[in-house]
């Protein structure tokens, strides 16, 4: 059978797209720059939902719904929003259609009166709802998610990474004091990370956006961002301080304990069907999709194996036994009993699908009273006593996710470098790639001048780590503590 799917080394790009394809995650959709999540990639997305949202909701935070069109006029309420966005909206302006000799057309007479803007982000049309229900400190803080779809007219589109229309979860809240909402921010930063690390298996780094990769709008912008096995990085969620830039731009007001009349602060933070991009490149392999146990659509996937009727009879007989016992052990399996196709074709599309771990069951395992388990991350098979089947593949699976994010930390540290001129930052960048540590002085105009001369933006500023003082690496000037750059998604 001939090999579906791209070598990394040979062209990661291809690489990529031939792991959604292989593993059925999502398609190309007819409208340019925009995908159909299949049956796959919806119930990735979907374990990604309820892990996100029970931390949510332990952190207290409730889900709303906002409209998805936003009245043109509330996005120049505030100037640096919709300067921000400006590029990427999609605007309406008319109402209906009307029969034409070629079918159907644009009718004229259908135009708005005011054009409405398809949600880039919903701070705007939020904080005009915030308004009416925010009077007294009482009525704060407010802590409102709203897990929705948003549209950016991207003029260059990769499934998952970058699409005009992508799925998301917004946070929005509204809060007394400065130091709550950035109380929040920080809080939520630390939600997305634990959530990266121990869900995803991903790590990452946590650090304050530059002014000039700031979100249009904030204060501050959060970040975590991971490096994928290709060495570029990827910013996979973000968390703004907005200060009281929105409250102002809406008049958003609340009479304080003391009967003064104050603007609320606030926050918003998001992450993305991007995410899929992020846990496709930085755990899968030549082989196709690899996924962390904790999110993966089905743990385990048992395949029968048969010659007859009487061995088919028996070896189904055996495997339900075993599913029922995964089941009491709460594990997701699947049962692959179709016979449309033989066990090889079953156990490549299954391992191209990420499947963590593979059971296959044949007339010789009822004889021994064994089991063939196959791990999706290593590709070994080993044979099992069915004893202790449930608990020994529990245990297994929690190996598997931590043996993923163990691989992922050594092999960011392995691509984790350190430069001290800008002439070994530049060799570092071309020739190596990854995350670069270096001193920057602060400017805009040095940071654009090393984005322009070699493709590397300031990821970040980390929050942890010791802040080492030094000198910039391109203008000798003062430096309090080394930045993060890499090439980036």
């Amino acid at each position: 059978m001939a090999k579906k799917i791209t070598n990394r080394n040979e062209d990661y790009s291809q690489w990529y797209h031939d792991v959604i394809r292989e593993a059925k995650l999502a398609d190309q959709a007819p409208v340019r720059g925009c995908m159909v999540i299949r049956p796959n990639g919806q119930a990735l997305w979907e374990n990604m939902q309820d892990a996100l949202d029970d931390m949510f909701k332990e952190t207290g935070h409730e889900n709303a719904y906002f409209p998805l069109f936003i009245p043109k006029s509330f996005l120049a309420k505030e100037a640096q929003h919709v300067e921000g966005f400006a590029k990427e909206c999609a605007v309406i302006t008319h109402s209906r259609l009307k029969s034409s000799g070629d079918g159907v057309e644009v009718d004229p007479e259908s135009r708005l009166e005011e054009e409405l803007i398809v949600r880039p982000t919903s701070e705007t049309i939020i904080w005009d709802s915030y308004r009416n229900w925010i009077q007294s400190y009482r009525d704060l803080p407010i802590l409102i998610n709203q897990w929705a779809n948003v549209v950016r007219w991207e003029l260059r589109t990769r499934m998952f990474l970058r699409t005009m229309e992508f799925l998301w979860q917004e946070g929005h809240t509204a809060h007394a004091t400065k130091q709550e909402a950035i109380e929040e921010t920080e809080q939520m930063l630390e939600v997305y990370r634990t959530f990266a690390e121990e869900y995803m298996a991903m790590p990452v780094i946590t650090g304050v956006k530059t002014a000039s990769e700031r979100f249009a709008g904030a204060v501050e912008t959060y970040c975590i961002e991971s490096l994928m096995q290709d060495n570029k990085a990827l910013q996979a969620g973000t968390s703004h301080f907005l200060g009281q830039n929105f409250a102002k731009a809406f008049d958003v007001k609340f009479q304080s304990a003391e009967g003064e009349h104050e603007y609320v602060w606030a926050t918003s933070w998001g992450v993305s069907t991007r995410l899929i991009g992020g846990l496709i490149m930085t755990h899968s392999d030549d082989n196709g999709l690899v996924l962390p146990p904790k999110l993966a659509r089905y743990q385990v996937v048992i395949v029968p194996i048969w010659r007859d009727d009487e061995q088919k009879a028996n070896v189904l007989d055996y495997c339900d036994n075993i599913t029922k016992e995964l089941e009491d052990s709460g594990i997701k399996y699947k049962l692959d009993d179709r016979e449309s196709l033989n066990p090889g074709r079953k156990f490549a599309e299954h391992e191209a699908a990420g499947i963590p771990l593979r059971i296959a069951v044949g007339p010789r395992d009822l004889e021994n009273h064994n089991v063939e388990l196959a791990r999706r991350d290593t590709l070994e098979k080993n044979i099992v006593d069915r004893d202790g089947l449930g608990d020994r593949i529990k245990t297994l699976l929690d190996q598997i996710q931590d043996d993923l994010y163990t691989a992922a930390q050594e092999r960011i540290q392995e691509n984790t470098h350190h430069a001290e001129s800008y002439d070994e930052f530049k060799e570092i960048i071309k020739n190596k790639g990854g995350f670069v540590y270096a001193h920057w002085d602060g400017t805009a105009e040095t940071e654009e001048k090393i984005k322009e001369e070699t493709k590397a933006t300031v990821r970040c500023i980390p929050l942890e780590g010791e802040k080492e003082k030094g000198k910039c690496m391109v203008t000798g000037k003062p430096s309090t503590q080394k930045v993060l750059f890499a090439k980036a998604y």
